[in-house]
């Protein structure tokens, strides 16, 4: 069964893509995988590239990122690969992408308040806003969304979840996921509220839309 980092994996590899080769970000950073920066020829070392059918070695890493490194940012991915460019295979990236996931998640279950009980989406949301601006760019410069998520009150949470930087697509996705626990809250307490007038679970039909009608 799929846990909440693996739909966070593949969220974030269909936003983010996941290219198997260097290539410079828009704001010029030397950027691998699932958008994962490099931050320089040490730690591209570290990873494990490989070009044909083996290992490349450390001096072939240092090279192939200077060699990005020097070229003009903002062009598509494609334009930073060449025939000996080195690669990461598809396991590698995807477990690079889910111990840095899985960092984040301690890093959020740490400091928000609540996080082990939130539902997945939520989950799922923060912690692709926290891939995009970093855990403390999350924390400390979306403070009303954290109170918001902390006191369970998703409407507001989506009410400020915007990104300067991603797409409308992403940023209504992330809005959506926290939307969709509001539905959910709402359903439940119609149900708990009608049940108590006596008409139960099933045929609660025009009483519980109007119930939810008084609540939006």
């Amino acid at each position: 069964m799929a846990t909440y980092l693996d739909e966070s994996l593949t969220k974030l590899e269909w936003f983010e893509g996941s290219i198997p080769w260097m290539y410079l970000d828009t704001r010029g950073h030397v950027t691998v995988g699932v958008g994962l920066m490099v931050p320089d020829a040490a730690a591209a070392e570290k990873l494990p590239f490989v070009i044909g059918n083996r290992a490349a070695t450390s001096t072939e890493i240092a090279t192939e990122f200077a060699r990005v490194e020097a070229m003009p940012m903002g062009r598509p991915a494609l334009f930073y690969r060449h025939d000996g460019s080195l690669e990461l295979e598809k396991q590698d990236i995807d477990s690079l992408l889910r111990t840095v996931l899985a960092g984040f998640d301690g890093e959020l279950r740490a400091r928000i308040s609540g996080y082990n009980e939130f539902p997945d989406s939520i989950k799922i949301a923060l912690l692709d806003m926290a891939y995009n601006l970093g855990p403390l760019g999350l924390l400390h410069g979306y403070p009303t969304l954290i109170a918001a998520v902390e006191s369970g009150n998703w409407a507001r949470a989506a009410a400020n979840c915007f990104r300067h930087g991603p797409g409308a697509v992403r940023n209504q996705w992330t809005q959506n996921m926290f939307l969709e626990n509001v539905v959910g809250t709402l359903k439940a307490e119609a149900e708990g509220a009608l049940k108590r007038f006596g008409y139960g679970v099933i045929g609660m039909g025009a009483a519980a839309a109007e119930w939810l009608r008084k609540k939006q």
